[in-house]
């Protein structure tokens, strides 16, 4: 008779998964995002989390959980039960952290499983207005008669940010000091304020403060042009070959059963598909993407492979 208990057991052990993702969600979600409330990535979370919720029938709530360029929070998502209750939702700065710290408590591509690229967006060079600089050929030109004199920020180090920037001061030569940021809002405090006179940023953010007029768009960091930019050149009108994009995506605990991923995906691309959705995206200057597990899983193993081969090439000391 134990026997039979013991199959009984067995086949409802293999199951259980299929099970859970019948019934999934049965309880709120939580959303983490790795940067400060009030930034790109927190903007775009809430929106595409509300369109979510109302298919699911359950609140994804969002968890703003800020440091060290995302890997606090992130940490926490690698971390947690894998049964689709907790979502990082996350900028490549993911796969670049691995080329830029020493250790990470966490491996982005073996600890957590992608479920879908969101959106693509290049980022955008900006200062504030009250420096005089109105082009990238100015920012090039007083970088050079005074080196080191100058300052950008970034929503912290191993942002793609950051690595923007890097990499326009080696193809230009320039003495640029970076002063790192936990993320979008404080870096913009500081921009506005004066503090700093240059930053690398989301496209969705420098929008409201271009069109006031207190920042200045230098240059786009797409291959060409950006609809929403169209009069900003971008860098590789001067420096061919030149592209640093940025996107945003959803992982999830290595370990959450694939028909839960399934799930989350199929609620994700649905999203932002939604009028309001895409509405937004095009002000901000984002594509959504939408992509499957099985295209976003091998692009992000991709580029963590590429950015280690940037960061060495381009000699950045590691991190703590």
């Amino acid at each position: 008779m134990r026997y039979v208990f013991a199959l009984a057991a067995l086949v409802t052990s293999l199951a259980l998964p299929a099970y859970a993702a019948d019934t999934f969600p049965s309880r709120p979600v939580r959303l983490v995002v790795p940067f400060p409330a009030g930034g790109a990535t927190d903007v775009v979370a809430r929106l595409v989390g509300q369109k979510v919720g109302d298919q699911a029938g359950q609140p994804f709530i969002v968890d703003n959980r800020g440091g060290a360029a995302g890997n606090i929070g992130s940490d926490n998502v690698a971390k947690s039960p894998g049964d689709g209750y907790t979502i990082l939702q996350t900028v490549n700065s993911l796969s670049l952290s691995p080329a830029l710290y020493h250790k990470l408590p966490f491996d982005p591509v073996k600890d957590l499983t992608p479920v879908t690229q969101l959106t693509a967006s290049p980022l955008i060079i900006v200062a504030n207005a009250k420096t005089g600089i109105n082009s990238l050929q100015d920012l090039i030109a007083r970088a050079k008669a005074k080196p080191g004199a100058l300052n950008f920020g970034s929503g912290g180090v191993g942002n793609p940010q950051h690595l923007t920037m890097e990499m326009l001061k080696a193809q230009a030569g320039l003495d640029i000091v970076h002063i790192p940021f936990k993320g979008d809002a404080p870096l913009f405090n500081s921009l506005l304020a004066g503090d700093i006179e240059l930053a690398v940023t989301p496209l969705s953010t420098a929008l409201p403060h271009i069109q006031a007029g207190t920042l200045k768009a230098l240059a786009v960091t797409g291959a060409k042009r950006n609809p929403a930019f169209p009069d900003t050149p971008a860098v590789a009108e001067l420096y061919p070959g030149f592209v640093s994009t940025s996107w945003q995506g959803w992982f999830v605990p290595s370990s959450t059963p694939k028909e839960i991923v399934v799930k989350l995906n199929g609620y994700a691309r649905t999203a932002l598909q939604t009028p309001e959705v895409l509405d937004v995206l095009k002000k901000f200057g984002s594509d959504p993407v939408g992509s499957t597990p099985e295209e976003f899983g091998p692009a992000f193993a991709a580029e963590v492979a590429r950015f280690k081969k940037v960061v060495s090439d381009l000699k950045l000391p590691p991190q703590d």
